[in-house]
């Protein structure tokens, strides 16, 4: 499971909105503040409410997601538009002599697959659901 640590900002009968600290992996190194390479940025979650739990705004929690979720996300996100820029560079170069038409057009496949990827956002967001663990 992948897992942030968090904490509650609001809550309401649907959703619990957790605010995550996302950090680069360098920011950990003793020379972080001196590098000024180290970046972080705040992310709000939302996660469904739980009414069973007393849980209140401050409170510190741990955010979960099922792994095969994040590798799920790796591959619409990086892999498969990877593959459609190699399937359409290799497959146009032997028949179109223009290298940057080629590389307009393999570039424009990818961006029609991100144009579906956002078209159809709100069914993968059905399935990308973050639950808070229990202790």
């Amino acid at each position: 499971e992948i897992s942030h640590k968090g904490k509650i900002v609001d809550i309401n009968p649907q959703f619990t909105t957790v605010e995550i600290i996302s950090q680069s992996a360098c920011s950990s190194c003793h020379a972080s503040g001196l590098c000024g390479v180290s970046e972080y940025s705040k992310k709000a979650i939302q996660v469904p409410t739980d009414p069973f739990k007393g849980y209140a705004p401050g409170d510190e929690v741990e955010v979960m997601l099922k792994q095969s979720m994040g590798v799920k996300a790796v591959w619409i996100s990086y892999a498969i538009p990877l593959i459609i820029l190699l399937i359409l560079v290799l497959s146009l170069s032997p028949f179109l002599k223009n290298e940057l038409l080629v590389g307009l057009i393999s570039i424009g496949g990818v961006a029609l697959y991100y144009l579906g990827v956002f078209l159809f956002r709100d069914n993968l967001a059905k399935e990308y659901v973050f639950y808070i663990k229990s202790e």
